[in-house]
């Protein structure tokens, strides 16, 4: 038996507004918004669905309600990177000016990524530029 990988899921008290953040965030678009929850998925997953061997098809991610907001670190997060011609420190602005705030999980001054929060405190980081 072999399973795949279907979805991120994040709790959050708006699943519309996170959907929509991460949907620009990502570049992907909202692919469902029902009362209980809403996704969003890659450009290109619905168009190639069919001809994408399940096992081989990108994760969701999908964003429901939860009555109480965040308390503590997150034990899973997400890596964002910049392509190799990109600048982190850009990436990193834009994402602020759009309501990511910096934290600090104990990453000390040496690491190479940055962490942030996204609008409901959910912790991400921003890698150093990749291929």
């Amino acid at each position: 038996m072999t399973v795949r990988w279907e979805s991120v899921v994040v709790d959050c008290r708006d699943p519309r507004a996170q959907a929509a953040w991460w949907g620009e965030t990502l570049g992907w678009p909202v692919v469902y918004d029902e009362e209980d929850e809403a996704g969003i998925a890659p450009p290109f997953a619905a168009e190639h669905a069919r001809d994408t061997p399940p096992i081989e098809r990108w994760p969701e991610m999908t964003f429901v309600p939860v009555p109480d907001g965040k308390t503590i670190k997150n034990r899973l997060h997400i890596d964002l990177a910049p392509g190799i011609d990109d600048s982190q420190e850009a990436e990193v602005a834009a994402l602020v000016a759009r309501g990511a705030r910096l934290a600090d999980v104990g990453q000390g001054d040496d690491v190479t990524w940055v962490v942030l929060e996204d609008p409901e405190g959910n912790e991400f980081c921003v890698l150093s530029p990749r291929v």
